[in-house]
């Protein structure tokens, strides 16, 4: 395992542990934004736990990596999804935010299958 695969992947578990708690906390950023996407409210939490999820798969895949394989797919599949939203919801403009959350997702992804 290479330093720049645990670094990247430290990266990602963080940048998608932050978005879970923006979401489960009901951060007034995520907040007008889900709304905006049209988002159900009551998918919040699951979307939120999801991302937590993601972010603690990854850090364990750190010591078991077809968790953390099967984690950061998810994760790209989660945050292609969210992107999706944002231009079916025509905020173009919003389209880069989930893919720099996904970004180190699929560097950790590309790392871990290259060690």
């Amino acid at each position: 395992m290479s330093t720049a695969h645990i670094i990247v992947t430290i990266l990602a578990a963080a940048m998608s542990g932050y978005s879970a708690g923006a979401v489960l906390f009901h951060a007034q950023w995520v907040v007008q934004a889900l709304t905006n996407y049209s988002v159900p409210r009551s998918w919040w939490p699951w979307l939120g736990a999801a991302k937590a999820a993601g972010a603690v798969g990854l850090l364990v895949g750190l010591f078991v990596p077809p968790l953390g394989v099967a984690a950061g797919i998810g994760l790209v599949l989660y945050f292609t999804g969210a992107a999706v939203t944002v231009a079916r919801a025509r905020w173009y403009s919003h389209i880069p935010f989930p893919l720099v959350y996904a970004a180190p997702v699929v560097g950790a992804l590309a790392l871990g299958l290259a060690a």
